[in-house]
């Protein structure tokens, strides 16, 4: 069999242990098989491969590993484990758990239709953001402390079928990052203000920390012009009740900033406004005016000193919360095409270097985290990681 003077196929290497046996694992085994088939380390090398049954208990004795867990499928196969690990010559005798897989909602973890998404070009390889695994999970931002958060959240079970939700992850992350993640202001959405009273050559810069509750990061700069950069969604020209941000003839405070009072909106020949016209109160900076209340705070930044940056706006791959679950619909036709939308946005000066997967807050955006590839061949690009909540968005749900 190893010289490869057999057919594929027409030989095998059994364990003889009982063919009588209730557990149908333990009825003589197939140990090897022979493959002629080239290897992708190896080549040609080698005509017989062993099965997965035989290598499993040998290789977790050899490695050192003292707890082999496993999901409960191999539970049948515990005792065919137990008994390769009395019967060979192995330095340890690691022991077999089992217990219930992971089934998280708008997601799929099954190692062969992970494949077919890398291997049909859907996704960018192993490590995209947008899959399950540990390398596409950093690339994304999530932390080791936000996973094991979410692991104690959930707990092990061995209760088979349930589905957790992907929200509970969500809020690991949340929590983990709110307390370490740098803060700093990017425009994902840039629609430009004209500050009317500042002059042209007017710059100032603000101190402001690089969080609010840690010390130990510093302060970054803010510089202030005569013309920034807000997001269009801070913007109605005919704004609801309790929309508490910018609209004509209405005030908002630029965050760390001064309050703005919008005065005119300059459109184009279609309608599309190009830009807001605005006055500044320069007797505002961290206060409110006297005798009048502003509730809004905005994000922005100087026009003049913005960092292009790209943007790239994960969200769940699937569209359905079990999109592997109807054995009769393939899964890739609940496939969502929101999953990535790429942005080119505009980000304050501390976001002009940044080091391969550093994460930040993006003040009233988001959690995002610098590309690791990106970022090594000097590319300005970050990955959203998770949102914030959005209290304006569960105000309209509401109608």
């Amino acid at each position: 069999m190893r010289r490869g003077e057999f057919a594929q196929g027409e030989k095998v290497l059994r364990a003889k242990i009982d063919m009588a046996s209730p557990n149908i694992n333990l009825r003589d085994p197939t140990l090897y098989r022979i493959r002629h088939a080239s290897h992708h380390q190896t080549g040609d090398k080698w005509k017989i491969y062993p099965s997965y049954d035989f290598t499993h208990g040998q290789s977790d004795a050899i490695e050192g590993v003292t707890h082999s867990i496993c999901t409960l499928e191999f539970e049948d196969h515990r005792p065919l484990y137990e008994w390769f690990l009395n019967n060979l010559p192995v330095p340890a005798k690691p022991r077999q758990i089992e217990f219930a897989r992971l089934n998280l909602n708008y997601t799929v973890t099954s190692k062969r239709k992970l494949k077919l998404l890398v291997d049909q070009g859907i996704v960018d390889g192993w490590d995209d953001p947008r899959m399950p695994t540990i390398s596409g999970m950093r690339r994304r931002g999530y932390t080791p402390g936000s996973i094991r958060k979410f692991c104690d959240m959930i707990g092990v079970t061995r209760a088979d079928g349930g589905m957790v939700e992907i929200g509970m992850l969500y809020h690991a992350i949340r929590s983990d990052l709110e307390d370490n993640a740098p803060r700093a202001m990017c425009v994902l959405n840039p629609l430009k203000v004209v500050l009317t009273n500042v002059p042209e050559d007017h710059e100032e810069i603000f101190e402001v920390p690089g969080h609010p509750a840690r010390e130990d990061m510093g302060l970054r700069k803010l510089p202030f012009t005569r013309e920034i950069w807000i997001d269009a969604e801070d913007f109605l020209e005919e704004p609801p009740k309790k929309f508490f941000r910018l609209a004509p003839d209405k005030e908002v405070r630029l965050r760390n900033g001064y309050v703005i009072r919008c005065d005119e909106v300059i459109k184009s020949d279609t309608g599309e406004i190009e830009e807001l016209r605005c006055s500044v109160d320069f007797d505002t900076l961290g206060k409110n005016p006297e005798g009048r209340k502003v509730k809004g705070v905005i994000h922005w930044v100087s026009a003049e000193h913005a960092v292009p940056v790209e943007v790239r706006l994960y969200d769940n791959l699937f569209q359905i919360e079990a999109p592997d679950r109807d054995r009769d619909v393939d899964f890739l036709d609940h496939l969502s095409d929101e999953s990535l939308t790429v942005v080119t946005a505009y980000g304050e000066p501390s976001l002009a270097d940044v080091e391969p997967e550093t994460r930040y807050q993006f003040e009233r955006v988001g959690y995002f985290c610098a590309d690791r590839h990106a970022s090594a061949e000097g590319r300005r690009v970050f990955n959203r990681t998770v949102g914030l909540k959005d209290t304006w968005a569960k105000i309209q749900k509401k109608g």
